[in-house]
């Protein structure tokens, strides 16, 4: 069984607003994620081959699995996202879509960031609907509850409180928002938006 590896190729630096010291705190928790995602599926599958797949402890480490594991993914799906320069007109497509469905772009913007600033840990998802072809705004608690089953994410952002507590401590979620927006990476959101319209899986990294 291959191991999961930390993908530095996706640490971002040098964003407009965000520390790179807010970046590398946050980093190391991804690591962890990493580390735990492999270190659980080695637990699980030693527990299955001493027969002790239907065990109550194979059942907890299967729940936590799906923390761990949906963590790791996540932040690569957010830390990817992240550059500095860019703007929504780099993603043409993306734009047309969420100004069809919600009138502008920003009218979705508005509502990501009202999932954005839900009450509660997790995420804010914007996701696309390969079968009915809409786009929706989704708030995932922790890392795996509320990941709607085949929709590909198109923006995701980290709304822990580790995301921005050292630029902005815990009250700070709305600068922490403003300045996110600033450096979302168009183009690539613009490549997760073509490869789910045309059916395709984008690869995270």
């Amino acid at each position: 069984m291959s191991e999961y590896t930390v993908r530095e190729e996706l640490k971002p630096s040098g964003l407009e607003g965000i520390s790179d010291d807010q970046i590398n705190d946050h980093w190391g928790l991804y690591k962890g994620y990493v580390a735990q995602s492999n270190a659980l599926r080695k637990e699980l599958d030693e527990l299955r081959a001493a027969g002790k797949g239907a065990s109550l402890g194979y059942a907890d480490r299967r729940r936590r699995f799906g923390f761990e594991y949906n963590g790791m993914v996540l932040h690569e799906y957010y830390f990817a996202q992240l550059k500095p320069g860019s703007n929504i007109d780099q993603a043409p497509g993306f734009k047309a879509a969420v100004t069809e469905q919600f009138g502008s772009a920003e009218a979705w913007h508005d509502d990501l960031m009202a999932a954005a600033k839900s009450r509660g840990i997790g995420w804010a998802i914007c996701y696309y609907d390969a079968t009915t072809g809409q786009i929706n705004n989704h708030f995932v608690q922790l890392h795996e509850d509320g990941n709607i089953g085949g929709f590909s994410p198109l923006v995701v952002v980290d709304v822990f409180e580790h995301a921005y507590m050292v630029d902005w401590k815990a009250l700070g979620r709305g600068d922490y928002l403003a300045a996110l927006h600033k450096n979302m990476n168009w183009a690539l959101v613009e490549a997760r938006f073509q490869a789910a319209k045309s059916g395709q899986v984008f690869k995270r990294f």
